[in-house]
């Protein structure tokens, strides 16, 4: 399971943001603010299983099985998993702190749904992925807690932002390390604009 991409330009997948080099900051990323107001993208089960499989984290036919199933409430748990990481994550950036029930939490999740390794092979020979075996909705929870985790565990807590401009969550894999924006296309843009505008005002 990869933790991060290689870019900060806009990728969007099935209606999903995916601008956050990191899973767990794009899991946040699904609740951005449009035309004004906070928009839900995962307000079901269906949702749910749609972004994970934008995400790379689940095969067509896993999302049919997975679909069948009982548990209808997982978004919910998923959503409420979501707004404590970033209340958490906020708070982490300016203390380098965890709270003791989020640690609990985490290690609960990773425990009861853990990531699995396996061997495989790529163009240099053998390496290893991690991997989770998506048998029962709850397993969902895998590659979010031990993203979580990663990040957590992570040395780069600054390299870890919010956008200027908005509400997305991004990690800044930028040489310099001092991306602003959750996009160009989006936010960078636009404050480009902005700063454009204001110059010519000042100019008069």
């Amino acid at each position: 399971m990869a933790e991060t991409t290689t870019s900060s330009a806009l990728d969007e997948r099935d209606g999903f943001l995916f601008l956050g080099n990191n899973l767990v900051l794009d899991f946040l990323n699904t609740c951005p603010v449009l035309n004004g107001e906070p928009t839900e993208l995962l307000p079901d089960l269906v949702a749910v299983l749609r972004w994970f499989h934008a995400a790379g984290l689940l095969t067509a036919s896993e999302v049919a099985d997975l679909g069948s199933t009982r548990a209808r409430s997982l978004a919910s748990a998923l959503r409420n998993l979501r707004e404590i990481l970033r209340t958490e994550i906020l708070a982490w950036q300016d203390t380098g702190k965890l709270h003791r029930a989020v640690i609990e939490e985490l290690n609960r999740l990773m425990s009861d749904h853990p990531m699995l390794t396996r061997v495989k092979r790529d163009t240099n020979g053998i390496a290893t992925e991690l991997w989770f075996k998506a048998t029962e909705p709850e397993d969902l929870f895998a590659p979010l807690a031990h993203s979580a985790a990663m990040l957590f565990s992570s040395d780069h807590r600054s390299r870890i932002r919010k956008c200027a401009n908005c509400v997305l969550h991004f990690y800044d894999d930028s040489k310099k390390g001092t991306r602003r924006w959750c996009s160009m296309q989006l936010c960078g843009n636009r404050s480009k604009v902005a700063a454009y505008a204001a110059r010519q005002r000042s100019s008069k």
